[in-house]
């Protein structure tokens, strides 16, 4: 457990397990805790390196916005830091967007990719959902003081006074448009889209998005020779919620991740 110096932020980061180089990646107003649930069994497989992101957990805040874009480069210079290139890189939400810009940005640095619960564009979350995120605010987080999040933010962060500043500055990253499809569809290393089937993006736009990864275009053959390097699980009973600490989420990302995808012919 340590600090990492990246781009002006002093990132904190966990260790855990020992192999194949996993970065983990939270998703909005959480930390490594968010992944307590399914942590220890991915650590069985992986050597986890479990990140707060800026403005998140044990990582300050700093002067600058938050985008998805500078945290991926923070991501990237902590791979490089660490000496991990090739890393597998797995994020959820909030940090599956980080991550797919990590990808996107660095690909030479990303070997495997999987994304949680996470649109490759802002309108591929649900309506109800773009409306709740357009009203977050440094308000709403004062009516969220007590909840869970800010009882783990409480106790970790090093400097709890910015609680309020996180919800302002995730407001406005959640407002701003982006449709990163073009750069999706140019993505070369493998990558597995996982999603709750009562999730907060519709099976539509997993669809779509499978689809620029170059899945859902043909049957794979009798022998599945013709089958994408891209894989889609979209587990039964949960939601974007719950996903990242169900047993059901490890049992479907360590499969993809420990067996060799056969590239298509």
């Amino acid at each position: 457990m340590s600090y990492a110096d990246v781009n002006g932020v002093r990132l904190w980061y966990e260790i855990h397990g020992s192999g194949r180089p996993l970065v983990l990646l939270h998703g909005g107003y959480g930390a490594v805790e968010m992944f307590a649930g399914i942590l220890p069994t991915l650590a069985e497989h992986r050597q986890v390196i479990a990140v707060d992101l800026q403005g998140h957990g044990r990582t300050a805040d700093v002067d600058r916005p938050l985008r998805h874009e500078s945290m991926a480069d923070d991501i990237a210079a902590l791979i490089r830091q660490l000496g991990l290139p090739g890393a597998e890189v797995m994020g959820y939400s909030l940090g599956g967007g980080v991550a797919l810009r990590t990808a996107i940005q660095h690909p030479e640095l990303v070997s495997w990719l999987v994304l949680v619960s996470t649109p490759c564009k802002r309108q591929g979350w649900y309506p109800e959902v773009l409306a709740a995120m357009a009203q977050q605010d440094e308000q709403v987080g004062e009516q969220m003081r007590g909840t869970p999040p800010h009882e783990l933010y409480v106790r970790v962060a090093p400097r709890v006074e910015d609680w309020p500043q996180l919800w302002a500055k995730t407001g406005e990253l959640l407002r701003r448009d982006y449709d990163w499809s073009p750069e999706v569809a140019a993505l070369t290393m493998p990558t597995m889209l996982v999603f709750a089937d009562a999730d907060s993006v519709p099976v539509t736009h997993m669809a779509e998005f499978f689809g620029l990864l170059g899945g859902g275009h043909r049957d794979a053959g009798w022998d599945g020779s013709d089958r994408p390097s891209a894989r889609l699980a979209v587990l039964p009973g949960l939601t974007h919620y719950d996903i990242v600490g169900a047993p059901a989420l490890p049992a479907a990302v360590i499969p993809f991740l420990t067996h060799q995808v056969r590239e298509p012919g």
